[in-house]
């Protein structure tokens, strides 16, 4: 959008982008986490069950931990993905060029 040509791939680009990605991922999980938990209080509460908090939260932890690596992964596999196409095969430059 912005910029016309996509510059050249270094070292330093590729950490800023993965780390950036990851923590992508990890801020998507986290809206992931409260989504399933809205969903699990209002389901407790439509059936009368008693729920028990851990910590602040309803989600046992071994959940909330799956969910949190989850959004590290995907978003290092983001990362992985967007970094060959953008730098490496240049996928998005060709279509910069035609707007």
């Amino acid at each position: 959008m912005f910029l016309r040509q996509v510059g050249k791939p270094t070292k330093l680009k590729k950490i800023l982008y993965t780390i950036f990605s990851i923590v992508l991922g990890l801020l998507l999980s986290f809206n992931l986490h409260a989504l399933i938990e809205i969903n699990y209080l209002h389901w407790a509460t439509e059936r009368g069950w008693t729920v028990v908090f851990y910590g602040g939260c309803a989600l046992p932890l071994f959940l909330r931990i799956i969910i949190w690596l989850l959004g590290i992964i995907s978003g290092y596999l983001f990362g992985r993905f967007f970094w060959r196409k953008i730098y490496i095969e240049r996928k998005f430059q060709s279509i910069s060029k035609k707007v």
